[in-house]
């Protein structure tokens, strides 16, 4: 399977409001190139789930909004008409056919031919990597490989676009985390066009060719995982997407005075208050003396790999800095901060 499998999917200001009057949505306009993997990221109740059900089509939008596949309107088509696969949080397999039948099951209700489905079972099978479980039960399998079938299932039909809510919310850590990066290898084999609802950012930057980040039933930004990461567009953006410090200041000769002194700010930056963000991993712990900007040590945190020191009375809050597991620093040291003014991302508000 490639990516002319799939289609360009266009939401046209898709709103969702329920019949008890709740807005789940805002007016909605998003494009998702053919082949493309989209993460819908956000908190609960933020509505990436019920944009999901309208492209589906298991929702309809309010009077006005339109899904479209390849420039053909399909608002008004039936899920079971629209081509597509899905995989649930529960993967919704039928506990009464063993593994290679619930893989096939789509293509027996359309009529595929017995040798051909069982061609394209054994393909699936392949891919996935479940060979030697065509004939288990379901209730026999683990999470992981439940997770495949339901995956192998979805795809099995060529389905126009791949939708996929929360399938790895289930499984533990360690689990999830594997799952993750063969669920993104898999995704670029089958060059499906995809979009993938999540909460975890992880998930969000690993498997996102590009990640829309929502809030309160509106798209808050949209970007590569790179981009959403290194340049958020907002506060909320910037707290949601990994650890940040986020330091309200007042700006003056390309500087942000703080009570801890001052943080050097990219060239051209603005006068007056100021609200920046800075990622735990771009600051250096450097020696007190002589550095622009300095506090106290709070906290230290052994995480492996990196240390986690907590650093007050540079800001109004705590600041966080990932310093290398090396260093000796400890709660009540003088410390210094520095950090590349390259660094530094100005945030577009103030809001929470």
């Amino acid at each position: 399977m490639n990516a002319t499998h799939g289609v360009a999917v266009s939401v046209a200001a898709c709103a969702k409001t329920f019949a008890d009057g709740t807005r789940a949505l805002q007016s909605i306009t998003l494009e998702i190139a053919r082949g493309e993997t989209v993460v819908l990221l956000g908190p609960s109740g933020c509505g990436k789930t019920t944009l999901l059900r309208i492209i589906a089509g298991l929702e309809q939008p309010d009077r006005g909004g339109r899904v479209l596949f390849d420039g053909e309107d399909v608002t008004a088509v039936p899920i079971e008409r629209r081509m597509v696969g899905m995989v649930f949080q529960n993967y919704a397999l039928f506990p009464n056919m063993d593994v290679a039948d619930n893989i096939a099951y789509g293509l027996k209700i359309r009529g595929m031919p017995r040798k051909e489905r069982q061609a394209r079972v054994a393909e699936l099978v392949k891919l996935t990597g479940i060979e030697g479980l065509e004939h288990r039960r379901v209730d026999q399998l683990s999470g992981g490989q439940r997770q495949r079938v339901a995956l192998a299932r979805a795809v099995a039909p060529r389905p126009r676009v791949l939708l996929l809510d929360e399938p790895l919310a289930a499984l533990d850590a360690a689990l999830r985390e594997r799952l993750r990066g063969e669920l993104n290898r898999l995704l670029r084999m089958l060059g499906i066009t995809a979009v993938y609802v999540t909460h975890d950012q992880t998930e969000a930057m690993v498997l996102g060719d590009r990640v829309v980040v929502m809030r309160k039933g509106a798209i808050a930004q949209v970007g590569t995982p790179r981009e959403i990461y290194f340049s958020p567009a907002n506060q909320f953006v910037a707290a949601f997407v990994g650890a940040a410090n986020i330091l309200e200041g007042h700006a003056a000769h390309e500087a942000l005075v703080l009570p801890g002194g001052r943080l050097p700010l990219p060239a051209g930056g603005r006068n007056g208050p100021l609200v920046v963000m800075i990622r735990p991993e771009a600051i250096r712990l450097v020696a007190a003396a002589g550095a622009a900007l300095a506090g106290e040590v709070e906290s230290v945190s052994f995480v492996g790999d990196r240390l986690r020191v907590t650093v007050q009375g540079v800001a109004a809050r705590a600041v966080v800095v990932e310093a290398p597991n090396a260093a000796t620093v400890k709660p009540g040291d003088r410390v210094g901060l520095a950090v590349d003014p390259a660094c530094v991302r100005i945030l577009a508000d103030g809001s929470p």
